[in-house]
């Protein structure tokens, strides 16, 4: 439970637990909805290791490329997209998974479309070249009187955003000082306003940018990179625990950690790079806007697929990949074929997680043996809900897109059918979003706990804000990623291993979210295409 939860929200929360504890094993009761685990196939990913345990099979085909890319997820389509465009036809990509777009995939439910990971993507700012081109190829923007206007349909409709707190909802996300007892609001909207004012002083001259890379990293950075944003809260005595209960959220939300797991530059960078932090009653800028679909980012990750064709390979488990002076060859386990496969090319960029990567290559480069083991990688469970009416809800603003509960062990849900255009609401599909970053308990207690006792958990909490929820759920979908993001723990982001893998080592590169230290599409984006101007370079 989050940090400053109140007692009888504990309490509620509880309650609902019991009602709904027959779910998670056998009972009388049964549930009026079906589902199960869709999308990763974590099996695959435990095949490498028992694979690499004795001697690779022999390999029923050989392939040749110019360029291949391990991994199909943004940093790799984007890669590809790039070296397309720059006139490289021999390109080719492997994906583990059997759809490509890593974090940014789709589901559908009910004829209804629906996340399996990332759901957003925030207007892109001045530094984040590579999005912005994005944006003008997909027609998502045009220049009128000299200034970007964005497709309001894929603009994210209002009401945005709202937090139910003391059995009520609430505008916005931010705790509202009316909201809390009234012992505590005074000292709040002071620490509201004094990190409000901090956050600002951090990001003048340009000191957070979106790619990071782009920022002007400074000695007074790398500070803030070496001790926790827990640490440096506690340092400038922002105590408040509805305050605190908001960064926390914050942190779990982006980089799949709490304040006490992300370094301070990032609980800095999540607020200075994009929209700040605004205290109620101080004079601020309208927030950026965010561009969204039903089924999230999956809307961009196709588009990035299509042109490609039949040069991804999805079903395709890299086993080794093995560097020489001319070529690399790269030994792969087809699933769909159940063979492997040996290709051989020129240049090979790894679009994998460095955790991975460290693990594929044989004899790899000594930055990447150096971060590897520093690496920590969040669990994450996306979960969604097929509701055939809509929900009896309680006081405050209605549905919004963005819907959180305040001391929620969940990061709260999203109403995929918010886009669309009906003067009504109706039946729906909530996706709801879970994190942890203890990470190894939680790895293996997701991949052990039955789709049931999962989805009924998930149903429970839910139910503490929407108590008619469980009456109207007909079924559920279950993602579970073991190593959904890398947390941008102290010390990640001012490594030197990761400015040295952004240039290419012999025949390799690499091009992934986590050489920025933590994964967004704009960082995955940026690497992507950087990779494949280095190889044209």
């Amino acid at each position: 439970m989050g940090q400053g939860a109140p007692v009888n929200e504990a309490r509620r929360r509880l309650l609902a637990a019991a009602a709904w504890a027959p779910l998670a094993g056998c009972s009388r009761r049964e549930p009026t909805y079906d589902g199960g685990w869709v999308g990763a196939q974590h099996e695959r990913g435990h095949r490498l290791h028992e694979l690499k345990s004795g001697s690779l099979p022999a390999p029923a085909v050989e392939r040749r490329a110019g360029v291949l890319i391990v991994g199909a997820g943004i940093a790799g389509l984007s890669c590809a997209r790039t070296l397309a465009r720059q006139g490289v036809d021999d390109v080719h990509l492997l994906e583990l998974e059997d759809v490509a777009g890593g974090n940014s995939r789709g589901h559908r439910i009910a004829g209804m479309g629906c996340p399996l990971g990332a759901h957003y993507l925030p207007v892109p700012g001045e530094h984040a070249e590579e999005v912005s081109a994005l944006m003008d190829e997909f027609g998502l923007r045009r220049q009128a009187a000299g200034q970007w206007v964005y497709d309001e349909r894929h603009l994210c409709h209002s009401p945005q955003e709202r937090l139910f707190i003391h059995g009520q909802w609430h505008e916005g996300l931010l705790p509202p000082v009316d909201a809390l007892p009234a012992a505590e609001r005074d000292p709040t909207l002071a620490h509201y306003r004094r990190f409000a004012q901090l956050v600002n002083e951090a990001g003048a001259n340009q000191a957070f940018t979106m790619p990071t890379w782009r920022s002007r990293w400074t000695d007074a950075l790398a500070a803030l990179d070496a001790l926790t944003f827990a640490a440096w809260l506690d340092q400038h005595q922002l105590t408040a625990p509805a305050l605190r209960w908001y960064l926390d959220y914050c942190c779990r939300d982006d980089y799949g950690g709490s304040a006490s797991d992300v370094s301070a530059w990032a609980g800095l960078h999540y607020f200075a790079s994009r929209h700040g932090f605004h205290a109620p009653g101080m004079d601020h800028e309208e927030r950026d806007g965010i561009l969204t679909w039903p089924e999230g980012n999956a809307w961009l990750a196709q588009r990035l697929i299509q042109p490609l064709g039949d040069r991804v390979h999805a079903g395709m488990l890299a086993m080794r990949v093995s560097p020489g002076r001319e070529e690399v060859v790269v030994d792969a386990w087809n699933a769909r074929q159940n063979h492997m496969e040996r290709w051989t090319a020129r240049h090979v960029v790894m679009a994998v997680p460095l955790f991975l990567a460290v693990r594929l290559i044989d004899a790899p480069p000594p930055a990447l043996a150096q971060i590897a083991p520093r690496m920590r990688y969040a669990p994450w469970l996306v979960a969604n809900l097929h509701i055939d009416r809509a929900l009896d809800d309680h006081p405050g603003p209605e549905l919004s897109w963005d819907n959180v509960l305040y001391g929620s062990a969940s990061l709260g849900y999203v109403d995929d059918m918010h886009q669309s255009t009906r003067p009504y609401p109706d039946a729906t599909v909530l996706t709801s979003y879970w994190s942890w970053s203890d990470q190894r308990a939680h790895r293996e207690t997701l991949l052990a706990m039955p789709w049931r006792e999962r989805s009924a958990r998930v149903i429970a909490e839910l139910a503490t804000a929407h108590p008619d929820l469980p009456g109207k759920v007909r079924r559920v979908d279950l993602m579970r990623y073991g190593h959904a993001m890398s947390i941008p723990a102290p010390g990640i982001r001012s490594h030197p291993a990761l400015r040295a893998l952004q240039s290419p080592a012999g025949r390799l590169s690499f091009a992934h979210a986590d050489l920025s230290s933590y994964s967004v599409f704009e960082e995955a984006c940026f690497h992507g295409v950087r990779a494949a101007k280095a190889l044209r370079s």
